[in-house]
């Protein structure tokens, strides 16, 4: 399903663009594909939205820039943890929404890829993840709780403590308990002084989604 997807995305991929590239088991798969298309001899250039998209398509020869030299995408291609009906979506379990929503917001067209096992009637069945400064945890944890259930991330594989961002700051999982528009909630955990950036990607900057499933894709635009 996230191969039917990703194999998709390529689609809208023409030569000498600009492509921001999200982070993820799907997204990476993208990557994958992108990359024979490149060797091949498609030309593009790409900025990667985490240093782990970044080793990966540096291992696969694409052609790595910046957003100092390119402030405007031509198009990124992210994946999503869920998506509602309304094509609201969150991002950040991978910790690296942060620099994904520059690189998607930076884009002319956002195309989200995912499989059919991510789509939800209720987008807080997934927590928003949250970036925040050290130094400003217990303060943004106590402003949070006016949502919901804030946690801080904890390393699950080798490492003790926290989960550290490629930016040096903390996630904190919120688990939303009220009714929340997800555009004024992403603007409202925005105004906490300390956060960085939180995961809620609201549907007014998402273009186009990219369902796949066993036997294909279906793909989805704003009404």
């Amino acid at each position: 399903m996230k191969l039917n997807a990703a194999v998709k995305a390529l689609e809208y991929v023409k030569d000498g663009m600009i492509i921001g590239l999200g982070s993820g088991s799907t997204a990476e798969i993208f990557l994958e594909k992108l990359a024979k298309k490149a060797r091949n001899g498609l030309d593009v250039a790409v900025i990667p939205s985490s240093l782990g998209t970044e080793i990966i398509a540096r291992q696969h020869g694409l052609k790595i820039v910046s957003l100092q030299e390119y402030p405007e995408v031509d198009l990124a291609v992210d994946g999503a943890d869920i998506i509602d009906e309304g094509l609201n979506l969150i991002k950040g379990g991978g910790a690296a929404m942060a620099r994904e929503k520059v690189v998607d917001y930076a884009a002319k067209k956002f195309i989200v890829i995912v499989d059919k096992t991510k789509l939800s009637s209720n987008l807080y069945d997934f927590p928003v993840p949250v970036e925040v400064l050290p130094f400003a945890l217990g303060y943004v944890l106590k402003k949070l709780e006016k949502y919901g259930a804030p946690s801080v991330r904890m390393s699950s594989k080798g490492k003790y403590g926290p989960v550290i961002t490629d930016n040096g700051n903390l996630i904190v999982d919120l688990t939303v308990k009220i009714e929340a528009d997800p555009s004024k909630l992403e603007r409202e955990i925005n105004t906490i002084p300390g956060v960085v950036e939180n995961g809620i990607f609201p549907a007014e900057y998402v273009d186009l989604v990219i369902v796949g499933r066993e036997d294909g894709v279906t793909v989805l635009s704003k009404k």
